[in-house]
């Protein structure tokens, strides 16, 4: 059940300071909303309202059954608007609904609902050199009449958007992270999905090492406690001493589209081994350079990580390492338009 067009509490119309934003939520005007019942999706429309309204049994609120993406919209620098590789999270959004039995969401419908709601927000996608994107929230909830631990007799897709700051002010910026005692997934479990039970999860580990003036945890693989998997909420990526692109593998690691873009760029632009694999905690001096991965961030500089009582310092705690600069910099060259792009790589919103 949805309420459309109705106005609430706390709309307001804002001067955005583009330079200045930070990754919080701003109202936009327009999200888009689908319904699936009686197996099949309904006709996609773009609504004002920024309030869900949904049965008190629905199987998101009990069960967790529900699933989501993140994607970002860019200013080109000649006005145009790019998506980088929205079929990708369409593809992932769909892998996430097939472990929760949910109905896929067809990917023209994903892509096209991505752009619908891109052009109707257009004048939220931040001006080119500001360094802010617009960034897009897909997600897919089961709702209606339910009480017992079943898949729901509803879903709803839907997709909002926010424009959102350069996550580095000043810069790319080294921050130091902690190995966690605490598991972000179950081995088998929902660690390759992008389901909310996964962060929530994450939310007591990643506070404690906040506490501790950590940028976020270290999450080692739940099986055996030796080898990375995620840092926080990203990927994990390496740059070894004899100049090897290495990230994790792992069948409870999220699938970062960013990480797959980088392992391609840094093997076909950087002419390096890129190579998933087995990243040990305890061999964490092969490594000359380390990083973050994600849409939120792009690429996130490690310091350094402390791990069995002492800090591991990789490139350095105040410089990026160039390795990882030249993949920042040729990653989101790509994304706003002055780099050319693999082919296939950008959308164009027309």
């Amino acid at each position: 059940m949805v309420k459309y067009g109705e106005k609430h509490e706390g709309d307001t119309n804002m001067q955005i300071d583009w330079n200045n934003l930070g990754f919080s939520y701003i109202k936009t005007p327009w999200r888009y909303i689908a319904k699936w019942k009686d197996g099949e999706w309904s006709k996609g429309e773009l609504t004002e309202d920024n309030y869900l309204t949904i049965h008190e049994g629905s199987p998101a609120l009990h069960y967790g059954q529900q699933c989501f993406e993140g994607l970002k919209a860019y200013r080109r620098k000649d006005g145009k608007i790019n998506l980088f590789r929205p079929e990708q999270n369409s593809r992932r959004m769909n892998q996430s609904a097939r472990r929760l039995l949910m109905p896929m969401v067809p990917e023209e419908m994903f892509v096209d609902a991505v752009k619908e709601v891109v052009k109707a927000n257009a004048e939220f996608v931040p001006p080119y050199g500001t360094g802010a994107t617009l960034y897009l929230r897909p997600l897919l909830i089961g709702v209606g009449e339910n009480i017992g631990v079943h898949p729901a007799p509803e879903y709803l897709f839907v997709v909002f958007c926010t424009p959102v700051g350069a996550y580095f002010k000043g810069g790319l910026k080294p921050t130091n992270f902690i190995v966690s005692d605490y598991d972000r997934a179950a081995p088998k479990g929902t660690g390759a999905a992008k389901v909310g039970g996964n962060y929530a999860a994450s939310l007591l580990p990643g506070t404690q090492a906040h506490e501790l003036d950590y940028s976020d945890c270290v999450y080692l693989d739940p099986a055996t406690h030796t080898k990375i998997e995620e840092v926080g909420a990203a990927n994990f990526f390496g740059i070894t001493k004899d100049g090897k692109f290495i990230t994790p593998q792992s069948p409870s690691i999220l699938p970062s589209i960013t990480k797959y873009s980088l392992l391609q760029l840094a093997e076909e632009r950087l002419g390096m081994d890129a190579i998933e694999g087995d990243v040990f905690i305890d061999k964490l001096d092969e490594f000359a350079e380390a990083g973050a991965c994600g849409t939120a961030a792009v690429i996130s500089p490690i310091g350094g990580i402390y791990h069995d009582n002492q800090l591991h310092v990789f490139y350095s705690e105040t410089e990026v390492g160039p390795v990882t600069k030249r993949l920042y910099d040729e990653l989101t060259g790509i994304q706003f338009g002055d780099v050319e792009a693999p082919e296939g790589w950008i959308q164009v919103v027309e």
